[in-house]
C-alpha cells in the first residue's frame, strides 16, 4: 500500500490517525520539528520519522520522498498576530512541494464555513482553516477537505471546555452563543473518514462537511452531557455582554483550556456549523452502525477519562506562546546567567519505588509540597493567559516526551533515571525542572532534583531573587516528601533513615 506522510503527529488528532493507518495495513512516515517527542508512543517503532517543518521546504521535500498519500494537519493557531500569514505560507509550501515530489493524494482537516455568512466576517481561525484549503485545493494535487465543527472525544479541546464548564458550573451566565446551532461529530468518526480518504480515485478534488447524526445548540450540549455525566440539570442565563475576549478568559479560569485556544474556539461558535452535506459517504461507507449520535460521543470519551485510556490529548501539541528551548547543556552556559536549587536525599527504598513517585508526578497526585502555593501559582498563571495548573495528565501513572503536565511540559525521560520538565507558566525566563534516580558510591537510592532558571533581563532577574526565599519550603518540602512517598510506596514503616546529604553527594 501507498506510504502515507502524516504532519502533526505530535498533535490530538495526527497522534491518533496514525494508529489507526497502521492498522488499515498503510506504511506511515510522521513529520515532526523534535521527533523526539514521538518515542514514548505505542506505535512508534512501526513508523519512521522524519525532522522538519512544514514551512520548510528542504526538510519537506526530503519529507515527502515516496510518498502517495499526505496528510495535512497543522496550524498556527494562536501563535500571534500573524498566524493567518503562517498557515497561509505552510500551505503554500506543503502545496508546491507535495505537487514536485509526485504525492498522488493530500487529505486536510479543517473546519465548517457558515452558509451565507463573508468570508471577511468569519473568525481569524475559521477564515484561516477555510484558506489553508482552498490552497491545497489549487495545488495541483488531488485533495480532499474535510469540514468538522465541534469534535468529540477524550482530552479533544472541544470536550475538555464542555465538560468542565458543565461539571464545575451548576449555575452559568454564558455568552450568546450557547445559542449556536452545531453538529458535533465523534472523534472515532472523524478518524475513519481520514483514514478512507486515502483511498479517495484521482478524480476527487473537493471539500466535505462531516458531521454527527444531532444538531444542537451548545445550550442542548451542555444539558444533554449533563444528563450522560449522571448530573443535576444546569442552569444557564445566556447574556449579550460577554465579548470574544471575555468570554475566552471566562472559559480559560473555569476549564483546563486555555484563553490562548479558547479566544479562536468561542470565536468559531459565533456561526451557526451544521453540515450542508454528506456525499463523503459515496466514496467513504459510514462506519458500522452510522456516526455516532452526541450521547454516545460523550459516553465513549467519559469511558476513557475514567479508565484513563486517554491516547492523546488538545495539550499533546505545545501550547502557543509557550517556551520551548530546551535545556542548556554547556557548563560555562554561553547565554547569560542560570539560577539553578539542588536538593538531594538518601531514600529508604528501591529506585524502582522511587521512579514510581517521580513519574506518577502532578495531576491528582500533586507536586508533595505546600499545595496552597502551587494552587496560587496556577491560578495567577491562569489569571495572565497561561495554561496554569488544570491540563493535569494524559495517564495518571505513565509519562511521554512531549505531552503536557500542568503547567510543565515533559522535555525528556531515561525511564527509571530522569525525568526533565520544561515550563509552560508565564514567567520572565525560562525553567526546568529535574527529578532524578540514582545510586550512591555505598549502593544507596539517592533522590536528586535540580530547578533551572534562565532569566530575561532584569525582570527575570527580580523573579527569580523575589521567590527564592520560599525555596526551601517549596522544593525542599518536594525533596523531602517524595523520599517519603517512595519509602511508604515500597511498604516499610516510617523511620528516619531518610538523611539529607550534600547536593554534590
Amino acid at each position: 500500500m501507498e506510504r502515507c506522510l502524516v504532519t502533526g503527529a505530535t498533535g490530538y488528532i495526527g497522534g491518533r490517525l496514525v494508529p489507526e493507518l497502521l492498522a488499515a495495513g498503510y506504511p506511515v512516515r510522521c513529520l515532526a520539528r523534535t521527533p523526539g517527542k514521538l518515542r514514548d508512543h505505542p506505535w512508534a517503532g512501526r513508523v519512521e520519522t522524519a525532522r522538519g517543518d512544514v514551512t520548510d521546504e528542504r526538510s519537506l521535500t526530503k519529507a515527502l520522498e515516496g510518498v502517495g498519500v499526505a496528510y495535512y494537519l497543522v496550524h498556527a493557531l494562536g501563535t500571534g498576530k500573524d498566524f493567518e500569514d503562517t498557515d497561509r505560507r505552510a500551505a503554500r509550501t506543503f502545496a508546491g512541494c507535495a505537487r514536485k515530489a509526485g504525492v498522488r493524494r493530500i487529505v486536510y482537516l479543517g473546519g465548517p464555513v457558515p452558509r451565507g455568512v463573508d468570508r471577511r466576517k468569519l473568525s481569524p481561525h475559521l477564515r484561516s482553516r477555510d484558506e489553508v484549503g482552498r490552497i491545497l485545493l489549487e495545488s495541483g494535487v488531488p485533495t480532499a477537505v474535510l469540514r468538522a465543527a465541534v469534535i468529540m472525544g477524550s482530552g479533544s479541546a472541544s470536550f475538555e471546555m464542555l465538560r468542565y464548564l458543565t461539571e464545575r458550573l451548576p449555575v452559568m451566565v454564558t455568552p450568546s452563543w450557547v445559542r449556536t446551532r452545531i453538529q458535533p461529530i465523534a472523534v472515532r468518526d472523524v478518524l475513519h473518514y481520514l483514514v478512507g480518504c486515502a483511498g479517495l480515485p484521482d478524480t476527487v478534488n473537493r471539500g466535505f462537511d462531516i458531521g454527527g447524526p444531532d444538531v444542537l445548540t451548545y445550550r442542548q450540549m451542555m444539558q444533554r452531557y449533563a444528563r450522560v455525566a449522571g448530573l443535576p440539570r444546569r442552569l444557564i442565563v445566556p447574556v449579550p455582554v460577554l465579548t470574544p475576549g471575555l468570554s475566552s478568559r471566562w472559559v480559560g479560569l473555569v476549564t483546563p483550556v486555555p484563553a490562548a485556544i479558547a479566544r479562536p474556539l468561542a470565536e468559531s461558535l459565533r456561526h451557526e456549523a451544521v453540515t450542508e452535506e454528506h456525499d463523503i459517504a459515496r466514496y467513504v461507507p459510514d462506519p458500522p452502525g452510522g456516526p455516532a449520535g452526541f450521547d454516545r460521543s460523550v459516553e465513549l470519551a467519559l469511558r476513557r477519562v475514567r479508565e484513563a485510556q486517554v491516547a492523546t490529548r488538545w495539550s499533546s501539541a505545545s501550547v502557543p506562546g509557550a517556551p520551548g528551548e530546551p535545556l542548556p547543556t554547556d557548563p560555562d552556559w554561553a547565554g547569560g546567567s542560570l539560577y539553578t536549587d539542588r536538593r538531594a536525599r538518601v531514600v529508604d527504598a528501591s529506585p524502582e519505588a522511587l521512579w514510581e513517585v517521580v513519574e506518577g508526578i502532578g495531576g491528582e497526585h500533586g507536586w508533595y509540597s505546600f499545595p496552597l502555593a502551587w494552587a496560587l501559582r496556577g491560578w495567577l498563571d491562569r489569571l495572565m493567559g497561561g495554561v496554569g495548573l488544570r491540563r493535569g495528565r494524559r495517564d495518571a501513572e505513565r509519562l511521554r516526551v512531549g505531552e503536557a503536565l500542568d503547567f510543565w511540559r515533559v522535555e525528556e525521560i531515561e525511564r527509571g533515571r530522569l525525568l526533565r520538565l520544561r515550563a509552560e507558566m508565564r514567567l520572565p525566563g525560562l525553567a526546568w525542572l529535574e527529578l532524578a534516580v540514582a545510586r550512591d558510591a555505598a549502593g544507596r537510592t539517592v533522590y536528586r532534583q535540580r530547578a533551572v532558571f534562565h532569566p530575561h533581563g532584569l525582570s527575570g532577574h527580580a523573579y527569580w531573587w523575589s521567590v527564592a526565599p520560599f525555596h526551601a519550603l517549596v522544593f525542599g518540602g518536594m525533596a523531602r516528601n517524595i523520599a517519603a512517598a517512595a519509602r511508604d510506596r515500597a511498604g516499610r514503616k516510617a523511620s528516619p533513615s531518610v538523611d539529607d546529604i550534600p547536593a554534590n553527594g
